[in-house]
């Protein structure tokens, strides 16, 4: 047989776009040529491949080895192709059984030079995939832990080229992933879980928090240093009830395309990216268009502290993802979609020296300083912020009403964030942070009330009508939170004041 076709794939963002690898032997001079828009881990990879081979006992057919990589005009990088064209070359030699079946098999997995086979990067998103196709998968055994999310795939894990083709030829079956899986130790997850009660005071930032969990809102903290800011940033993952099926496999494959590994017991991610981070390590980009820190906390939270202090380009970025839950990295080589449905808490202080307005410190910037500094943030970004709270200096007495009340957990305030999910799940299908224009007027229905202050507060403080959107929505959440089927003047009252921090709006 001169002639093999073998099946693979590549990775672009999160799909995994199937590649056949075509295996030519012909007659000439010795040489291997693969073509195909490889990158150059790919063109590398014959040299692991000849390696391996020989090392495994294997002979390397004798003239020209062309491979191809189709379809031609996809980008191909990473070392995941290199079992996918031992195989192929094998096949075309004879070397493996002819008895056997490679159309419904696909091949993932890095060779060393001694045939083993080593892990490769988005294992999960490629398995998912070929499973979609109807298709098996063989793929490295150290890959085999990122499959526990999705554990009906026909999946086998292999240790070297030699395990696989002693599968391929029915002498040794291989083990399935279910089954290495399974044996697999699950790391105990923390004991300790980050607590409201752990904050002193900031009852107005503790509402806040759990009106952004209760329905996927953003938020801006402004406040003096030491005030509980970040603390309290931190404690909104463990606010939000855990993952779902869906929302653990979303997670999950951004680590495995991310890390090359994908967490076993995916949880809500909480990232803090630092203020001098590029908008390429924010969004997502370099020449390989790899995702960002808004993908790394899809279906978690993204903490921003010091806000102003991140470029203005960064900032400027954020306001796509917000609003669509997805952003799209292009580049002249190559071009990704991935997931960003992410919460926005972000932090800042009131000024740059971060004692304005302080009851016993007295702030040294001058007002043209303090302007300077709050309009670092545009007004669009600021609008697209559901709630900005302003947060005050924790004083002695403060402190000694914390030390003297009893610590209590937040067991009352994560079952109210449940039931007010799933109220909006069976209402609407979706949080109220996601809820589309077209249906604001039939889900968050409002009393004449609630209508009459929000004409008046739009009309005096000129709010513009994603504000108005966005007031609504939190409002509906705070109704949800207290059991109501409409939304009251008491339920908008407090969304504004929710509203307030560095502008009228």
């Amino acid at each position: 047989m001169a002639v093999a076709r073998v099946a693979c794939r590549a990775q672009i963002g999160l799909l995994a776009p199937v590649v056949q690898v075509e295996v030519h032997l012909g007659a000439g001079l010795p040489c291997f040529n693969i073509v195909g828009l490889p990158a150059t881990e790919v063109k590398e990879s014959k040299e692991r491949v000849r390696a391996a081979l020989v090392n495994s006992g294997f002979e390397l057919p004798a003239g020209r080895i062309t491979i191809n990589l189709a379809p031609a005009d996809l980008p191909k990088d990473g070392g995941r192709f290199d079992l996918a064209i031992a195989i192929g070359i094998l096949a075309a030699a004879g070397q493996v059984g002819a008895s056997s079946s490679l159309e419904q098999v696909e091949f993932l997995g890095e060779l060393g030079l001694t045939g083993a086979l080593r892990a490769i990067r988005g294992a999960l998103p490629s398995a998912a995939a070929a499973a979609q196709a109807g298709h098996s998968v063989i793929l490295p055994r150290d890959n085999a832990s990122d499959l526990q999310c999705m554990p009906g795939l026909a999946a086998h894990a292999a240790g070297s080229l030699l395990e696989v083709c002693a599968h391929l030829d029915q002498r040794q079956a291989l083990p399935k992933v279910a089954e290495i899986a399974a044996t697999v130790d699950t790391p105990a997850g923390s004991a300790h879980v980050l607590q409201l009660a752990d904050v002193c005071g900031q009852t107005s930032a503790k509402l806040a928090l759990e009106v952004a969990a209760a329905g996927g809102h953003s938020v801006l903290l402004v406040g003096p240093p030491g005030c509980g800011k970040s603390m309290l940033a931190e404690r909104l993952p463990h606010l939000m009830p855990p993952l779902l099926e869906q929302e653990r496999l979303e997670v999950a494959m951004v680590d495995s395309i991310v890390r090359g590994r994908a967490a076993q017991e995916p949880c809500r991610p909480f990232r803090a990216p630092h203020h001098t981070a590029s908008a390429s390590a924010i969004i997502g980009g370099g020449p390989a268009a790899r995702p960002g820190e808004v993908t790394l906390a899809h279906r978690g939270v993204l903490f921003l502290d010091e806000l102003p202090e991140f470029d203005r380009r960064v900032l400027e970025a954020l306001r796509e993802p917000l609003e669509t839950g997805v952003v799209t990295v292009a580049r002249v080589g190559s071009h990704a979609e991935y997931p960003a449905a992410f919460q926005l808490v972000a932090a800042m202080n009131p000024c740059p020296c971060g004692y304005h307005g302080h009851g016993s410190r007295r702030c040294q910037c001058t007002v043209a300083q303090v302007e300077r500094y709050r309009a670092r943030l545009s007004g669009p970004l600021l609008d697209r912020l559901d709630m900005r709270v302003t947060l005050s200096a924790v004083s002695e007495t403060d402190l000694a009403e914390h030390r003297r009340r009893c610590q209590a957990d937040d067991s009352a305030v994560r079952a109210r964030i449940r039931c007010a999910r799933s109220r909006q799940q069976a209402r609407q299908g979706v949080l109220n942070a996601a809820l589309g224009v077209g249906e604001l007027e039939s889900v968050c229905q409002m009393l004449p009330p609630a209508q009459t202050l929000l004409q008046r507060t739009a009309n005096a403080l000129g709010l513009s009508m994603r504000s108005r959107h966005r007031l609504i929505r939190v409002a509906r959440t705070l109704a949800d939170l207290a059991d109501e089927p409409t939304v009251g003047e008491a339920h908008l009252a407090e969304a504004l004041a929710l509203r307030r921090a560095l502008t009228a709006a």
